[in-house]
């Protein structure tokens, strides 16, 4: 047994810890693909159908709230645009236009989470572009006017695409214009949208049924093929998957994070382009932060924990001093985000904020230089850099650094501590 699966998992436990990602992937793929077309209309005429458009984009225009609850543990910096490409009736190319100069990022995703490439303002710049992307059987000429290729390692491909915005009015109308041009084109320009079954309802986020696992984790493995050496032991027998489902699920919610730091900080998520055999912590990262950059792009810093190590929980009151000359050092920007414990969403709250970063208006530096930011479910009055917490619950905060220096990517850098007050 790999020690990277799990320590206490055996058997069937091991088999669903290999295979989760690829669930995972393939229900946000049901949850996130539209299942109208803007010129082709319906993917199927039955509303209660689960066929849905690939290879076309979607797009937010605000950013998501706690009304929003297709994603866990969501960010609050930037509207997204979303596409599930099919590669498997040949390459699709990504038409993308001039940015300015916003950040914005287009991660590539493979079935199995690995974050393998970019278009973007870190890696390809704000210019033009117009980048092809092809599945592993492909093998044909690329046009002069491709400004780079990109080769996937399955037919299956998630494209989250990340815009910066200031606000939800005229700066998100400026980032609505640009997602208008960006297009899925075939390489001879036409349209490269298709018809894909996604087999499930994407927005049950909850344990799946035995039969629907096995089911869409057979489907998906013969599109996308594992690592050499990986899932050997699938399918597993039915009854061993029905108690190994739950007791997976639940471990990989409630486990310790990985990379601790100290101070009651960990990341989640070290990974550049690839998870290599650590199927424990991808399996992890697909049931908590899926859709999770690598680190060069963007890391997320999580607390569940106070400087004591007790739950930080929101009938307290919590504190998190960034000390003079200590500030988070990023080539973009950062945040700090408040999410419920129990279903990993935003918290509701009076002020509508559900995170505080270095945009946000009107914050406040105390005359040292220092930045103090407080974690409550009551107001602290003015003058105070406040984050709402979930009143009575339990909670937890994520870090953004979107391109952090090499202080943050080489473990250098020392978190501060979440002092209750």
């Amino acid at each position: 047994m790999n020690s990277k699966i799990d320590p206490l998992a055996h058997g069937c436990d091991a088999v669903v810890i290999q295979t989760l990602p690829l669930f995972e992937m393939m229900r946000m793929r049901a949850a996130t693909t539209a299942r109208r077309h803007p010129v082709l209309g319906f993917a199927a005429p039955d509303a209660a159908s689960a066929v849905r458009w690939v290879n076309q984009f979607t797009h937010t225009h605000r950013r998501l709230g706690p009304e929003d609850k297709e994603v866990v543990s969501p960010n609050n910096d930037t509207v997204y645009s979303n596409a599930w490409l099919d590669l498997s009736e040949g390459p699709v190319v990504i038409e993308s236009p001039e940015m300015g100069d916003r950040y914005w990022t287009l991660g590539l995703l493979d079935a199995w989470t690995n974050p393998f490439a970019y278009v973007g303002r870190r890696t390809t710049g704000n210019r033009p572009q117009r980048t092809l992307v092809h599945g592993p059987a492909w093998r044909g000429g690329v046009p002069s006017d491709i400004t780079q290729t990109i080769a996937a390692p399955g037919d299956d491909v998630w494209l989250i695409g990340r815009h910066l915005v200031e606000d939800d009015g005229d700066d998100a109308a400026r980032v609505r214009e640009t997602q208008a041009r960006m297009r899925l084109v075939r390489l001879d320009g036409s349209d490269a949208a298709m018809r894909a079954d996604t087999l499930m309802d994407g927005r049950d986020a909850g344990i799946p049924p035995v039969d629907l696992y096995l089911s869409i984790v057979s489907a998906a493995l013969r599109r996308n093929p594992p690592m050499a050496g990986e899932c050997q032991a699938w399918p597993p027998a039915a009854a061993e998957l029905a108690a190994s489902l739950p007791a997976v699920y639940e471990r990989l919610r409630t486990g310790n994070l990985p990379h601790d730091l100290g101070g009651g900080w960990a990341i989640p998520v070290m990974v550049k382009t690839h998870w290599g055999d650590d199927y424990l912590t991808r399996a992890r990262i697909a049931r908590n932060f899926i859709g999770a950059l690598g680190v060069e792009e963007a890391m997320y810093p999580t607390a569940e924990v106070d400087a004591r190590g007790a739950p930080l929980d929101g009938s307290r009151r919590y504190e998190l001093r960034f000390a003079p000359g200590k500030g988070l050092k990023v080539g973009a920007f950062w945040s700090l985000t408040m999410y419920r414990r129990s279903d990993c969403l935003f918290v509701a709250n009076p002020i509508d904020r559900y995170s505080i970063g270095d945009r946000t208006s009107g914050l406040h530096h105390s005359a040292d230089g220092s930045l103090a930011i407080r974690l409550q479910a009551e107001d602290p009055g003015p003058g105070v850099n406040w984050l709402p917490a979930p009143k009575g619950e339990l909670f937890y905060v994520v870090l953004r650094l979107y391109q952090p220096h090499a202080d943050h990517l080489e473990l250098r850098y020392d978190y501060p501590p979440i002092q209750s007050i």
